[in-house]
C-alpha cells in the first residue's frame, strides 16, 4: 500500500470523527485524531472479522475502552462495511440513532461491548480473554486450534487510572493470557489538563509488575512501527500492552496536545484549520475519498473468506472428534442442553436460613453437570469447598477457582456473555457489591484498615462486614440515623428521629461515620 493512499485513509477516521462531534455539537474528537494510525494498524493489519457476521464465533475482539471517542469506532465500522450507514455518523449523538455517545453492545453492529465508564472496557477484554483460553484449553488439539482468537483494545489514561482497571490488569498478568493485546493511548492530558496533575506513576513499571509484556512506540503515527510491536505481542506469552506516545486531538493547530481537545467540538474554525494542516479538503463535511473507501471495503471479502475456511475447519474437527465438535457448536451457538434447570436444587424454608454464599455452592455444583461451560463461585473464606466440583469447567492450571475482588469479578465476567464462551452465573450481584466499595468509615473504625480521603473520610472494599461484628455496632447505630436523612434517600419520618433531643452528638458522628445512597456530586457538596 502506498504510503498516500494510508495516509489519506487514517486522515479520513480523523475527519469522520471530527466532523460527526461538530454536527452533534457534542462529544470528544481528540482521542479518534490522535489515536486514528492506531485503530488503522490493528483493523488493516491484524484484526480477523467479517463486516457481513459481526457474530462469527471465530473472529477476533476489539474494543474501545475509551468509549468516549465512539466516534472512532463508528467510522471504523462504516468504512469496513458493517450495517453502519453514513446517515448514522452524521447523526451521532442522536436520539433514535444507532450511534451513540459511548459505544453500546447489541444496539450497534459490530460493537462488542459497552464501554462508559472508563475501566469497563479493559476488564471486559480481559473476560474475552479468560473465556477464550477457557474455550481453548478444552476443544483446542494439536492441528486443529479453532480457538485462536486475539482480543485487542486501544484504553486510555482514564482507563489505567480506574481501581478496576488494576485488578483485571493484576488477574490477567497472573493467568498469563497472552491473546490480551492493548495499545496504550498515551496521550498524557486527561479533562482537566496534563495528566501530571494527579497521574504520575510509571505505567511501564507497573505493568511490567503485573506480568505484562512491555513495549514502547514513541510515535504513536508511526504505523510501521505499530504495526511490528503487535507481531512481537502475538509471539509473548504474556498479555500485552503497547505504550503509544500520542497527541490528542492531532492536526488541530491551536488546540491539539491540550485539555480543550478533549472533551468539546472542535469548532468550525478549528476544524477546518486542522483540515488545511493536514491537506484535507474543508467540505462537504463527512468526506470519503473513493479509493480510501475501496481500500477499506476489501474487509468485506476478506471476512467472507476467513469465516468460510474457519467453518470448513471446524467440520474437519468435528469429523475427528464428533462429541468435542457437537458440545463446541452448541455452547458457540449460546444454546443451553435439554433438562439444564432440572437439577436445582430447592431449599424449604427455614427459620435459621442458609447463608447465600452456601446457598449459590450447592446451585452452582448442581448445574456444573449439566453446564460444562459455567464459570462462578463466591468471594470469602470457606467459598472455594463451597463452589468447587471435580466435574466444573475444566481450566488451566492457573485459572482462578473464585474471584477475589468484587468488581473485578463483575467486570471480567461481563466480558465472558457476548461471545457466548463461557455462562456465567456472578454468585454476589453488583447490587450487593457496589455499596460495599462505595461506604465512607471513620479512621479506626474497621479492622481492616482504610485510606484517607477530605476531611478524615475513609474507604475500604471490605465494608460488607459491617453489621456483622459487634466492633461495628456503634457505627451501624450512627449510620441509621443519618441514612435517614431525606437528602440522601432515608425515608422522612426517620429524620425526626435523628432530631430528638440528645441524637445530635450521634448525627455528627454519623456524619464522620458513614455516607451512603450519595451522588459525588451531593458529597463534595457535603463535605464542603
Amino acid at each position: 500500500m502506498n504510503s498516500d493512499l494510508q495516509t489519506k485513509a487514517i486522515n479520513t477516521l480523523r475527519f469522520l470523527s471530527a466532523d460527526g462531534v461538530q454536527k452533534a455539537n457534542s462529544g470528544h474528537p481528540g482521542l479518534p485524531m490522535g489515536a486514528a494510525a492506531m485503530a488503522y494498524t490493528i483493523w488493516t493489519r491484524h484484526l480477523r472479522h467479517n463486516p457481513r457476521n459481526p457474530k462469527w464465533a471465530g473472529r477476533d475482539r476489539f474494543i474501545l475502552s475509551g468509549g468516549h471517542g465512539s466516534m472512532l469506532l463508528y467510522s471504523l465500522l462504516h468504512l469496513t462495511g458493517y450495517d453502519l450507514p453514513l446517515e448514522e455518523l452524521q447523526n451521532f449523538r442522536q436520539w433514535g440513532g444507532r450511534t451513540p455517545g459511548h459505544p453500546e453492545y447489541g444496539l450497534t453492529p459490530g460493537v462488542e461491548v459497552t464501554t462508559g465508564p472508563l475501566g469497563q472496557g479493559f476488564a471486559n477484554g480481559v473476560g474475552m480473554a479468560i473465556a477464550a483460553a477457557h474455550l481453548a484449553a478444552i476443544f483446542n488439539k494439536p492441528g486443529h486450534e479453532l480457538i485462536d482468537t486475539f482480543i485487542y483494545a486501544i484504553v486510555t489514561d482514564g482507563d489505567l487510572m480506574e481501581g478496576v482497571a488494576s485488578e483485571a490488569a493484576s488477574l490477567a498478568g497472573h493467568l498469563s493470557l497472552g491473546r490480551l493485546i492493548y495499545l496504550y493511548d498515551d496521550n498524557k492530558i486527561s479533562i482537566d489538563g496534563s495528566t501530571d496533575l494527579a497521574f504520575t506513576e510509571d505505567r511501564a513499571k507497573r505493568f511490567e509488575a503485573y506480568g505484562w509484556h512491555v513495549q514502547r512506540v514513541e510515535d504513536g503515527n508511526d504505523v510501521e512501527a505499530i504495526d511490528k510491536a503487535i507481531q512481537v505481542a502475538k509471539t509473548d506469552p504474556r498479555p500485552s500492552i503497547i505504550l503509544c506516545r500520542t497527541t490528542i486531538g492531532f492536526g488541530a493547530p491551536n488546540r491539539q496536545g491540550t485539555a480543550k481537545a478533549h472533551g468539546e467540538p472542535l469548532g468550525d474554525e478549528e476544524l477546518n484549520a486542522a483540515k488545511d494542516n493536514l491537506g484535507w479538503q474543508k467540505e462537504p463535511r463527512f468526506f470519503i475519498p473513493d479509493d480510501v473507501l475501496e481500500f477499506y471495503c476489501k474487509a468485506v471479502d476478506r471476512g467472507r473468506e476467513l469465516e468460510a475456511d474457519w467453518k470448513l475447519r471446524l467440520e474437519a474437527y468435528t469429523r475427528l472428534f464428533p462429541d468435542l465438535g457437537t458440545e463446541l457448536t452448541r455452547r458457540l451457538s449460546g444454546i443451553l442442553p435439554e433438562g439444564w434447570d432440572a437439577v436445582i436444587p430447592t431449599f424449604p424454608a427455614d427459620a435459621k436460613g442458609m447463608a447465600t454464599r452456601a446457598a449459590s455452592g450447592k446451585v452452582i455444583n448442581a448445574l456444573a453437570a449439566k453446564l460444562p461451560e459455567l464459570i462462578g463461585g463466591s468471594a470469602g473464606p470457606g467459598s472455594i469447598q463451597q463452589h468447587q466440583n471435580r466435574r466444573f469447567a475444566r481450566l488451566p492450571e492457573k485459572f482462578p477457582r473464585r474471584a477475589k475482588l468484587p468488581l473485578r469479578r463483575a467486570r471480567t465476567c461481563h466480558g465472558f456473555d457476548p461471545q457466548r464462551y463461557v455462562r456465567l452465573r456472578r454468585c454476589d450481584s453488583l447490587r450487593r457489591h457496589v455499596p460495599r466499595l462505595c461506604r465512607l468509615h471513620a479512621r479506626g473504625g474497621s479492622a481492616f484498615g482504610a485510606f484517607a480521603l477530605p476531611d478524615d473520610f475513609h474507604f475500604h472494599t471490605r465494608l460488607g462486614w459491617l453489621g456483622r461484628r459487634r466492633a461495628h455496632a456503634p457505627a451501624r447505630r450512627a449510620f441509621d440515623v443519618f441514612a435517614a436523612d431525606s437528602q440522601f434517600g432515608g425515608h422522612p419520618s426517620r429524620r425526626r428521629q435523628r432530631d430528638r433531643p440528645g441524637m445530635e452528638g450521634r448525627h455528627r458522628t454519623a456524619r464522620r461515620v458513614l455516607l451512603r445512597r450519595c451522588s459525588p456530586a451531593r458529597l463534595c457538596q457535603h463535605l464542603k
